[in-house]
């Protein structure tokens, strides 16, 4: 028998680019009322030519209450076809699904039934310990040769947080990642470029200093995250770390160029302690050594106090809160999610030295609370956060939840979970009135899409 590559697999951003249409998504939602009920996976169907288009099409409850579910990713993806490491008779057949509290990672299987995921396998807290050091799995990113998860910190809420490894088939935890961290210590997202062999990391914050929310004092004192890390990809070693400064507080997203022989990439910035403004930076090569610089500033917005939840009264201004951003598949275009101030921002990055904004919605917001076009007249809370764009680009599909005693603090007359789909074009974005999606009783965070997306998959050829 002649054994093919999946065929959501691609060489190129450009052949994925040229993908079929997702039929579904999948969204890992939680259950933030701590009444014994478990998390859940849950499949929404986004085909237009269906007769329940925008609606839940399937549900997998997870075995055990309190995981707080929040990143997932593939088991594999385009780069299975990296010539180095290839693994092109692996299917993208399973999704990895870590508990961001409780630190347990389930393996669900989508081949037999992609509306009804089936758990086959669940990592305890207590096995990922002690096989790697790490707890709070965070993002999940398939590589060429294993699947990678970051993790915020160690078992007791401290740091440091970093990189572990799962195998290919068996899903065992391998074990810690890095060789030598150099000065990382915080931990969030990660990133490479394979056509350079480097691997980046950014920083949140340690469990202890996330877990119950922002700790006014230590945000003031700038000690959540400012750098980035730069490791190599082989040696698994940090040579550079780039300090953006402590005003510059959570470094969070990282969107690194597709096309592999590009050797930049995107971070958002939640928070400035100047001005309370959201900010986008470009890392890139500079000689043999990597740089950094702002190229996107988002201004905070003038607020009544009573308007303003007790964490932002003072300040009388509502911060953007910039908590996710996109890049499409073709690195053309950046989205970006505004939480704060409930904006979803469309930035042409063609020339990505010098970002230019083309496109805006609004919907939600701490102050504005914009109404979506299939609920005319209802102010909604919560604002645009989880941002995920099809591979063609044209879609976009948003969430609004971040995390649970962050949505409290923010928002705290309780929030209500969304789910929208914008259309896009080279230069604007428009709502789907006809998709709008309520979680009820959960709250939905990470989407992934059917055969991946414009986060999923990374490529070793241009």
């Amino acid at each position: 028998m002649l054994l093919k590559a999946d065929p959501t697999f691609y060489p190129s951003p450009k052949l994925a680019a040229q993908a079929p249409q997702e039929r579904l998504a999948y969204v890992v939602a939680f259950n933030p009322w701590g009444d014994g009920k478990p998390d859940a996976l849950i499949v929404v169907d986004v085909d237009p030519a269906s007769s329940t288009y925008g609606q839940t099409a399937g549900r997998t409850d997870m075995p055990n209450a309190g995981d707080e579910l929040h990143h997932f990713g593939w088991n594999a993806c385009s780069s299975a076809l990296c010539p180095y490491a290839a693994h092109p008779h692996l299917q993208r057949r399973y999704l990895i699904v870590p508990g961001l509290r409780s630190s347990r990672i389930h393996i669900l299987d989508i081949k037999d039934n992609p509306r009804q995921p089936k758990i086959v396998k669940v990592i305890e807290p207590e096995e990922l310990a002690r096989r790697t050091g790490y707890s709070r799995p965070h993002t999940i990113h398939c590589g060429p040769d294993g699947v990678y998860v970051s993790a915020l910190g160690a078992p007791d809420g401290e740091g440091p947080g970093g990189i572990f490894a799962l195998d290919h088939y068996t899903f065992e935890p391998l074990g810690r990642w890095e060789v030598d961290r150099g000065k990382q210590y915080l931990s969030y997202d990660f990133a490479w470029h394979l056509g350079y062999d480097t691997a980046v990391t950014s920083e949140w914050g340690t469990p202890r200093m996330v877990e119950s929310g922002v700790i006014p004092e230590e945000l003031l004192a700038g000690k959540y995250g400012h750098c980035l890390h730069f490791f190599d990809l082989r040696k698994r070693r940090c040579y550079q770390t780039i300090d953006l400064g402590a005003e510059y507080q959570m470094v969070l997203e990282l969107r690194p160029a597709h096309d592999p022989t590009k050797a930049y990439g995107f971070a958002g910035v939640v928070l400035s302690l100047k001005d309370l403004s959201s900010s986008i930076w470009l890392w890139f090569r500079d000689g043999e050594n990597w740089n950094a610089k702002k190229v996107i500033e988002i201004p905070a917005e003038p607020a009544a106090a009573e308007l303003l939840p007790p964490i932002l009264k003072g300040f009388s201004a509502v911060a953007p809160l910039l908590t996710d951003i996109n890049l499409s598949v073709d690195d053309q275009r950046l989205y970006a999610s505004c939480w704060g101030t409930g904006e979803s921002r469309q930035y042409d990055v063609s020339d990505p030295h010098n970002p230019k904004l083309i496109g805006s919605i609004h919907l939600g917001g701490i102050v504005r609370r914009t109404s979506h076009p299939a609920r005319p007249g209802k102010a909604l809370n919560g604002g645009p956060q989880m941002v995920e764009l099809s591979r063609d680009g044209k879609r976009v599909y948003i969430t609004n939840s971040l995390y649970g005693p962050w949505d409290k603090q923010f928002y705290p007359e309780a929030l209500d979970s969304w789910m929208v789909k914008v259309d896009t074009k080279a230069d604007s974005m428009a709502l789907d009135p006809k998709f709008f999606l309520e979680f009820g009783d959960l709250r939905g965070h990470q989407v992934r899409l059917e055969g991946g997306d414009a986060s999923s998959d990374s490529y070793c050829y241009p």
